[in-house]
């Protein structure tokens, strides 16, 4: 769907949307209507009982000439930041499939500010995202039809924000592409061609690594998850020099396990086709980085996904194995279907060793006990640096991807010592997602600020938001993103 700002609104016979604040239904200045119609709105709005809520809509039709028009009352709350994103959403929900191909949105009348207006824009062409590549007999009805949202009356200086908002939407693109993408189209080598051709022309440089020279770094952990698989894994990074030549000071690391069977500690049946998003934090790392280079973004940053499939055959990992990792620690495998760390353990090793980065933020579907602590509303953070934890945190209530912190202690630690390894790979039951924190924790360099990411309940959702339909989310995008423009950048 096309966005377009205008400084006067077209006279083509255009749905037209009026944004109203939270109780100014009855007294509003109704802003493209004509005096003889205000009366009308008004009526509407009290016969709806609409009173401006965020992302509420009351349509109507006023006479224009021998022509009738559509109009939407649409309530943008509070006038925040988040309340027109939820506008913007909802406008689109409604009108995407209606039959309508063009909508105007006058804002002049209720005065949002730039960043407002950008949001408003970006989280309508968010909400127009659609996964239909393979559905080859759509009704006429379900078909997208809406082609253009016009903007009139946006603050003069919103083409700043709106370009940063509009970086950030094609990495969500790429994102939720890359989670909805059936798994047999979507593997490690094919994550890595897909998002080659996603980047390119944005300055990323592109890094890959095969299984032949992860066996020469002694990568036994993600090896170990691979080897089940004839898909070979790959580690891929996406490096953007915004700030100059030299280290990036930030990585953002991702577990990218295409398909997750469990391996030979299989998965129950029911469900497990939902194991194709288990590479939702590589995902959200591909988009992130591809909005910091859409953008420009004013630092060094790496992205590192890690990209393995677990499969259970006859040269698959057992439980009761041991690993070594390419940090030279040893790993008793106890469960193979908690091979997440596994990767993860790796791909932060060699991100270190190859970048020396100064923080780490690693995102990972990692736990079922993450949803059952939180459900789909939250996902899990935990860190060791207290700042990382808070620009995290205020970064996620900022976006709606929202975070809840979680504890680390020497306590929950010592539950994943083995008595033939250095670690195992699994501890007790309770405490599952605290345990496998503590996992990773135990890869990352002294003195490096480092923060895990647990977003099993987050890539994918069941209902619609006001960002995105039901499927993919594209969570973590968004996050990331306003952390680093808020905390990171020069």
């Amino acid at each position: 769907m096309q966005i377009a700002f205008s400084s006067a609104a077209s006279t083509a016979p255009a749905i037209l949307a009026l944004p109203i604040e939270k109780d100014l239904a009855g007294r509003a200045s109704w802003a493209g209507l004509g005096d003889g119609h205000q009366a009308l709105a008004t009526a509407a709005a009290r016969a709806a009982r609409f009173d401006g809520e965020a992302g509420a809509i009351v349509g109507l039709f006023v006479a224009e000439g021998d022509a009738t028009r559509q109009v939407l009352l649409l309530g943008v709350g509070a006038n925040g930041e988040a309340d027109w994103e939820k506008a913007g959403g909802a406008l689109v929900a409604r009108l995407l499939t209606s039959g309508a191909t063009d909508v105007t949105a006058d804002l002049s009348a209720a005065s949002p500010t730039a960043k407002a207006a950008a949001r408003f824009a970006a989280a309508a062409a968010q909400r127009a995202w659609r996964f239909d590549q393979y559905r080859t007999k759509l009704p006429e009805k379900q078909k997208p039809t809406l082609a253009t949202l016009t903007i009139v009356g946006a603050p003069a200086d919103t083409d700043a924000a709106w370009a940063a908002q509009h970086a950030v939407t094609q990495g969500l693109d790429l994102t939720r592409n890359l989670v909805a993408a059936p798994p047999n189209i979507l593997y490690p080598e094919s994550f890595v061609e897909q998002v080659r051709a996603s980047v390119e022309g944005l300055g990323l440089e592109i890094i890959t690594v095969d299984e032949a020279e992860m066996a020469e770094l002694g990568m036994g952990a993600l090896l170990g998850v691979s080897q089940g698989s004839v898909r070979e894994a790959r580690i891929l990074a996406l490096k953007w020099n915004g700030a100059g030549e030299g280290d990036p000071s930030l990585a953002l690391v991702g577990k990218g396990v295409t398909f997750d069977t469990g391996g030979i500690s299989l998965k129950p049946g029911a469900g497990m086709e939902d194991m194709k998003w288990d590479m939702g934090g590589a995902g959200a790392v591909a988009g992130t980085m591809k909005a910091l280079a859409a953008r420009k973004a004013k630092l060094n940053v790496v992205g590192v996904m890690g990209l393995v499939e677990n499969m259970p055959d006859g040269n698959a990992q057992r439980p009761g194995d041991v690993v070594t990792s390419m940090s030279g620690q040893t790993i008793e495998i106890l469960n193979t279907d908690a091979e997440g760390r596994l990767v993860l353990a790796d791909a932060i090793t060699w991100t270190q060793k190859t970048f020396r980065p100064k923080t780490i933020i690693d995102l990972a579907t990692l736990t079922g006990a993450m949803i059952v602590s939180l459900g789909n509303e939250y996902g899990g953070v935990f860190a060791n640096d207290d700042g990382l934890a808070d620009t995290l945190l205020a970064a996620g209530l900022a976006t709606g991807d929202k975070l809840w912190r979680f504890p680390l202690s020497d306590a929950y630690n010592k539950l994943i010592d083995s008595p033939i390894a250095d670690m195992k790979n699994v501890g007790p039951r309770g405490a599952g997602s605290i345990t496998a924190a503590q996992f990773i924790q135990r890869f990352v360099d002294e003195g490096v600020a480092w923060a895990h990411l647990d977003i099993a309940g987050m890539v994918w959702s069941d209902k619609a938001g006001a960002t995105y339909d039901k499927g993919a989310t594209g969570y973590g995008v968004r996050l990331l993103d306003r952390a680093i423009a808020d905390h990171f950048e020069a």
